[in-house]
């Protein structure tokens, strides 16, 4: 996987890669799916959600650019698993998951995998998490309707915010710094996520 799909393709980050490889991935995908688990594409989990494509969570975190002092914000925990190579990556981590079932168990696999550097919240991602901001960096592994003023607004001076932005069908990941002047736009890439639902995203 890290070879083929991400070394062999755009991700340059050494230490990106070396979380990659080191994240036991089988451990974040439904039973039935582990032989699958390092496939290039992402993979169904409960609640009709996704464990994103290995690519695209390789990419969201490169763009964070940590260096592994940081705290950090993962919104969507989905099965836990970006969280866990975020946790490889930065001091601390804390993710958020609006369906508790998904919740739950995203806190059983992290246990499992033994990131006890993860703090797993269970409420509405769109409206971040403001009991532990600001965060150096924020991750957000659903689509957002449009600028997700609440996240940017929990960001430290100068963090970054990786977020999908667009439609339903398909989206911009786009890469926001907190400035003194505002949100800096630094790239935009075509991409498609499971919507971002909640109060600052799609409803249901």
């Amino acid at each position: 996987m890290v070879d083929e799909q991400l070394r062999g393709r755009d991700i340059r980050n050494e230490r990106v890669l070396e979380a990659m490889e080191r994240v036991p991935r089988e451990l974040f995908v439904p039973a039935e799916l582990r032989e699958r688990a390092y496939d290039d594409a992402a993979l169904p989990i409960s609640a009709g959600q996704t464990i994103s494509q290995p690519y695209m969570v390789a990419r969201i975190v490169e763009e964070l650019g940590l260096d592994g002092d940081e705290a950090v914000l993962d919104v969507g925990t989905g099965s836990g698993y970006q969280a866990a190579v975020l946790a490889e990556l930065a001091d601390h981590v804390d993710t958020i998951e609006r369906i508790p079932e998904l919740a739950d168990q995203a806190k059983r696999n992290l246990e499992e995998a033994g990131y006890d550097q993860v703090d797993v919240h269970q409420g509405d991602g769109s409206r971040g998490y403001a009991q532990g901001a600001p965060y150096d960096a924020i991750a957000v592994a659903a689509a957002a309707p449009g600028f997700p003023q609440a996240l940017y607004d929990q960001l430290t001076a100068g963090g970054r915010l990786v977020v999908p932005v667009g439609g339903r069908r398909g989206q911009r990941l786009e890469v926001i710094v907190r400035s003194p002047e505002g949100p800096a736009v630094l790239k935009s890439v075509p991409c498609r996520f499971v919507p971002l639902v909640g109060e600052e995203g799609f409803q249901e």
